[in-house]
């Protein structure tokens, strides 16, 4: 894209990237009516205490918030929704008390702000102009050529609407297209696509070069005009997982001992004091941010990294051991998964669609009163 479009690209933009949180926490009297408005939200009954069905639209929006999949979707991230609801009840409470969801609501978003801080999210506001600016750059044809020699690879026999609307899957949030949401497609490309063709066009197979290139270009006109006269938001993240977090962690045996001493407390342990080696991946999820690891369950490739790593010290015997062994054997795991990285870093960027205001969309508040508001 040319400077302009850049221009116009960064005008669009807006980072969070946990500073809102921080200052919401630190201002107490905001966050004093922001607890009280979400308290009074959640519960139900209005007793004055959050029971644990009370807390989980709470810890659903929290894990949300996180990137985790939905609850009951995925074992590996259904851990994380039952730690983050062990926090607000202490493993055994069955009411809350409005004290004691502040005081880890507060610790939670600090968590946030403190992740944003290190991998910041960029809000793009998605309305047409790049999009357009790519129909009609000089690289336009060459590259929808490309697409189209690939969208009817092995399927020639494919529908001109098919193949469109599987072109159209190649086109980035780069092209100024956004992702291939389903929210997306049902709204945008499929209507679009139902307009831009007549019925004959629809059914026809076989298609030339030519009449693709002319059809596809109308379609993505029109996809334009449509971002255009409502804008898409869309979330995009990045970060490259190396090893040079857990590195650091481990070089330094003050910080490491904290952060495991940290996850400790809230393990079970025996009359002995030993623990059991099946919580060897909670303490590992709690460890995480101290070693610039994503949450279990957020990335795959990591948690398969993870896995081997737990085959290699038989995490998963269930094994009860003293307090000093369980430290040696994360440190271990962490040792494992650090080489794995240095040698093969993993890199993730990813681009979801915000389908609410950005204030509203997840459980990240919106800022303070006294700050600006951030601009959609």
């Amino acid at each position: 894209m040319d400077m302009r479009s850049n221009n116009h690209q960064q005008q669009q933009q807006q980072v969070l990237d946990g500073s809102d949180i921080v200052e919401l926490v630190e201002n107490e009297k905001v966050f004093e009516n922001f607890v009280e408005q979400k308290f009074q939200q959640l519960d139900q009954d209005e007793d004055g205490k959050l029971s644990v069905k009370e807390l989980q639209p709470a810890v659903a929006d929290i894990g949300a918030a996180l990137g985790l999949p939905a609850q009951g979707t995925s074992p590996d991230s259904d851990h994380i929704y039952s730690e983050v609801l062990n926090e607000f009840t202490h493993g055994s409470q069955e009411k809350v008390s409005k004290t004691e969801f502040k005081e880890v609501l507060s610790d939670i978003l600090l968590g946030m702000a403190a992740g944003l801080k290190r991998d910041p999210i960029v809000i793009l506001r998605m309305d047409g102009e790049d999009l357009s600016e790519f129909i009609h750059s000089p690289g336009y044809e060459a590259e929808i050529v490309s697409i189209y020699c690939s969208a009817l690879s092995g399927c020639e026999e494919a529908s001109l609407r098919d193949c469109i609307a599987k072109a159209l899957q190649s086109l980035s949030v780069d092209h100024g297209m956004p992702p291939n949401d389903p929210w997306v497609i049902s709204n945008i490309v499929e209507p679009i696509v139902e307009s831009c063709l007549d019925e004959a066009d629809k059914r026809e197979k076989c298609v030339s070069q030519e009449r693709f290139l002319e059809a596809f270009k109308r379609v993505v006109e029109r996809v334009a005009q449509r971002l255009n006269e409502q804008p898409v938001i869309v979330a995009h993240s990045e970060n490259t997982f190396d090893g040079s977090g857990i590195r650091r962690l481990l070089s330094n045996k003050f910080e490491f001992d904290k952060a495991l001493n940290v996850a400790l407390e809230i393990i079970p342990k025996d009359r002995h004091g030993k623990v059991s080696k099946e919580y060897l991946r909670a303490v590992l999820d709690t460890v995480a941010p101290s070693a610039t690891l994503p949450p279990l369950g957020a990335v795959s490739q990591m948690d398969d990294m993870i896995r081997e790593a737990l085959k290699m010290v038989n995490g998963d015997d269930g094994k009860m051991v003293k307090e000093e062994e369980f430290k040696k054997t994360m440190a271990e795991i962490l040792g494992s998964i650090m080489l794995q990285l240095e040698g093969s870093p993993i890199s993730v960027s990813s681009n979801s669609v915000v389908h609410e205001p950005l204030t509203s969309a997840t459980f990240l508040p919106a800022p303070p009163a006294e700050a600006d508001e951030p601009s959609n």
